[in-house]
């Protein structure tokens, strides 16, 4: 038996979850794990292992140890079925062993510990990595795969693993794509956008992996400004089809392509395809969440004038999501009072529902969003804008790089060049930010 300090050694050069510097909130790993769950665990899905292997590192962050024990082995059983291989074992299982050597390290089973180290060892040993300098490629596409679901300035780091990943072992086709889908999620958050060269890698991954229509989907919303109506429609029917006869999953592009419809095609569309797939599945939460995206885009875009009838359905559909992810669903509440502000006969429990969030006590992060989007509705629904103005200061103030700092700091600079009553202290304010 390996003594505490060289066990603990042994554990902190572990490549895995537990060393990966993942530190979110709680409120974060609530939203993680309904987004995993989200995923679906259809067999044939090429990321099932990791994805047991994150919710397994989930539950252990939340403190469900048990949990987080079972998730971690069935993650050791997905890797071992979809690779196929004549071995039970492989450089896949690396990040996996290590994780469940650091779980019973927490757990107090020494002995357990020193087993999967052990195992992680004779992996290494047996499968090392063809660059001398890095990371087995493996561990380099799990580690970016588990990057992407966290904050979006991760997003060009997992890029970059998956093409190092890439470079060393070319012929894994769903790294290929993941890679693309990365360097595009990195550039829609960007100032530029998009770059045609971006375009191109996505073009060439779609080619080479067919049948994900979640590629498939993103390709056609980055070209579908340029090209005509007709031919949007129906390259979207045909991918709304597919997509359709597959199992649920967020994986497979249905939550894009309502984007597409509705952007591009057809408001009614968009709700006729979103119902349908509820139809279909009517008690699939992400079928619930998907459908209500697509009213409460309808309902709070600038110039819509809704039926009260499609308020009432977007209601019923948040407050049901609401009530089942009670740990998660901040973004659903504010997204109700939005709705309810459009509403002729709720719009108190708009405010109701603003003045608990602010009074909650919320990381960071989730205040400078509910502050961003209560300075919104204070200037558009209530024509308030001394008090927008109030709230957006106090966004832009928190030191957390967001789209929602961006767009109240993009807002006061719109005020200061427009109002001169204001011009002078907000110009100053801005000045003294912090950089991020």
């Amino acid at each position: 038996m390996m003594s505490q300090t060289s066990l603990e050694s042994k554990l902190e050069a572990l490549q895995c979850h537990f060393t990966w510097d993942l530190d979110p909130s709680r409120s974060r790993l609530f939203r993680l794990r309904d987004q995993l769950e989200d995923i679906g665990t259809e067999e044939g899905n090429s990321w099932l292992g990791h994805i047991y292997n994150l919710l397994g590192f989930v539950q252990y962050k939340l403190e469900f140890r048990k949990e987080a024990l079972h998730f971690f082995g069935r993650a050791t059983e997905a890797f071992r079925q979809m690779r196929r291989a004549d071995s039970d074992e492989g450089p896949w299982l690396v990040v996996n062993y290590g994780n469940l050597a650091w779980l019973h390290h927490h757990l107090g089973e020494q002995a357990e510990s020193q087993a999967y180290l052990s195992k992680v060892d004779a992996l290494m040993n047996k499968y090392p990595s063809p660059s001398q300098d890095e990371l087995h490629p493996e561990i380099y596409a799990e580690k970016a795969w588990t990057l992407m679901k966290f904050s979006t300035d991760k997003k060009q780091l997992a890029a970059d693993y998956f093409q190092r990943a890439i470079r060393m072992q070319p012929d894994m086709v769903e790294w290929k794509t993941s890679y693309v889908l990365a360097l595009a999620s990195a550039s829609k958050h960007s100032s530029t956008g998009l770059e045609a060269d971006v375009l191109e890698k996505m073009r060439i991954a779609k080619e080479e992996d067919p049948e994900n229509l979640f590629l498939a989907v993103r390709y056609l919303e980055q070209n579908a400004e340029m090209m005509e109506r007709e031919r949007v429609e129906d390259e979207a029917g045909e991918l709304a089809q597919r997509i359709l006869k597959n199992p649920v999953s967020s994986y497979n592009g249905l939550k894009p392509l309502l984007w597409v419809y509705f952007e591009f095609v057809s408001v009614d569309e968009a709700i006729d395809l979103a119902e349908k797939a509820l139809r279909r599945h009517p008690d699939v939460p992400y079928l619930e969440s998907c459908a209500a995206l697509c009213y409460k885009w309808i309902i709070t875009s600038r110039g819509s004038f809704p039926e009260q009838s499609t308020i009432d359905r977007a209601i019923s559909l948040h407050e049901e999501l609401i009530s089942l992810y009670p740990q998660s669903s901040l973004v659903k509440k504010i997204d109700l009072a939005s709705i309810y502000a459009k509403s002729k006969h709720s719009q108190a429990k708009a405010e109701q529902i603003y003045q608990e969030l602010l009074e909650r006590d919320l990381d960071p992060e989730e205040k400078q969003m509910v502050y961003n989007r209560f300075a919104n509705y204070l200037n558009i629904d209530r024509r308030d804008r001394q008090g927008s103005i109030q709230y957006h200061m106090k966004a832009a103030e928190i030191p957390y790089k967001s789209r929602f700092r961006e767009n109240s700091i993009r807002v006061l600079g719109k005020i200061k060049d427009a109002f001169r009553k204001r011009a002078e202290d907000l110009e100053e304010f801005l000045q003294n930010l912090q950089e991020l």
